[in-house]
């Protein structure tokens, strides 16, 4: 099997990408404007990389769609400071241009495992959130940042209406806040973009303490990417079973609220000798959301998924509890020499 991987050198592409070259036959061809996280894998056989804008690399993009076998577009917008500050771009890359690889695989009949949201159920009431149940409400346009929500939930009501009309062979899949090694750079959390555990680790080290924002009573269930990945991995070996389906990949046992996320980081860091001085020191404030993010910030209080689809449909479940996930995090910021560039 040929697998297109679009935006591979992400935090979920890559690390997709090593799990299929260990532990499966397939071949890769990846595609993103940078590789630094796949140069490991430039001398595998099964393995090969275009570098590349997916706005203006169209006619090679076509060409790399029907020479696939099935197609992953993991290039988007993934970090709410950026649906802030950047909304067009945010819809133009996770909408447009999407959008178009979609109308791509239709063409050449290739299946598209599509990478959907958990932010799509926005501020649903329901306690657990189901895939063909749970509606997807989000708030008022001057909340800018469900944009993103938007514009995923547009792009799934999409490929379910080519599934239907033209035969497009599918499947959606929403990650619940993964985390794990190559998540975000301290270059984004010195810039205050980057997501919750890289931007928590980093501002511990830089000595200017963890931010709650409006307290950090959101819940959220984190999952680690060693799990999601085994999702994706049996997603693409059982088309059968997966095709024309929407799965929740998440962790619903890793249930906490960011606040609870602070306070197990800095434990972890204290357990972590070159981490230890700053997490003794560490410090943990709250602010504002209007005032951390600006204007049109908004937030739903839980997240927690129901995953009896992909255990019904493939077997899979999550098996890493919290603790460890958030310990392999914060450890992985040591081994890859990101401790030492904190400013």
């Amino acid at each position: 099997m040929k697998i297109l991987i679009l935006g591979a050198n992400g935090f979920i592409g890559s690390h997709l990408i090593q799990g299929i070259l260990e532990s499966a036959d397939w071949r890769i061809g990846a595609f993103d404007l940078t590789g630094t996280n796949l140069e490991q894998y430039r001398d595998n056989p099964r393995f090969s990389f275009a570098q590349g804008d997916i706005f203006t690399a169209d006619e090679w993009l076509e060409n790399a769609v029907n020479a696939a076998d099935v197609v992953l577009p993991l290039a988007g917008i993934a970090k709410p400071s950026y649906y802030l500050s950047k909304p067009l771009w945010t819809f133009e890359l996770d909408f447009e241009q999407n959008l178009k690889i979609v109308r791509m695989c239709v063409a050449a009949d290739k299946k598209v495992i599509f990478p959907s949201t958990s932010e799509v159920y926005g501020m649903s009431t329901d306690t657990v959130l189901d895939e063909e149940e749970s509606p997807l409400i989000v708030g008022p346009i001057s909340k800018m940042r469900w944009i993103y929500s938007c514009g995923k939930q547009m792009m799934d009501r999409v490929i379910v209406a080519y599934g239907q009309e033209k035969g497009l062979r599918y499947t959606l899949f929403r990650p619940f806040n993964w985390i794990g090694p190559r998540l975000d750079t301290f270059k984004d959390a010195e810039e205050r973009t980057a997501r919750s555990i890289t931007q928590m680790v980093y501002d511990v080290l830089s000595g200017r303490g963890i931010t709650l924002v409006n307290g950090g009573e959101q819940m959220r269930s984190f999952t680690h990417i060693s799990d999601g990945v085994a999702a994706l991995m049996a997603i693409l070996a059982d088309e059968k079973a997966s095709n024309g389906k929407i799965f929740n990949i998440g962790n619903p046992a890793n249930n906490a609220s960011i606040k609870e996320l602070a306070h197990l980081v800095i434990d972890v860091m204290k357990e972590i000798p070159s981490f230890r001085e700053a997490a003794e020191k560490a410090s943990v404030t709250v602010m504002p959301a209007e005032q951390y993010y600006g204007n049109g910030y908004d937030d739903m209080k839980n997240r927690v998924p129901s995953i009896r689809a992909i255990g019904a449909a493939l077997g899979w479940k999550p098996r890493v509890p919290l603790r460890e996930a958030v310990a392999m995090t914060v450890a992985s910021y040591l081994d890859s020499g990101e401790e030492k560039s904190r400013g």
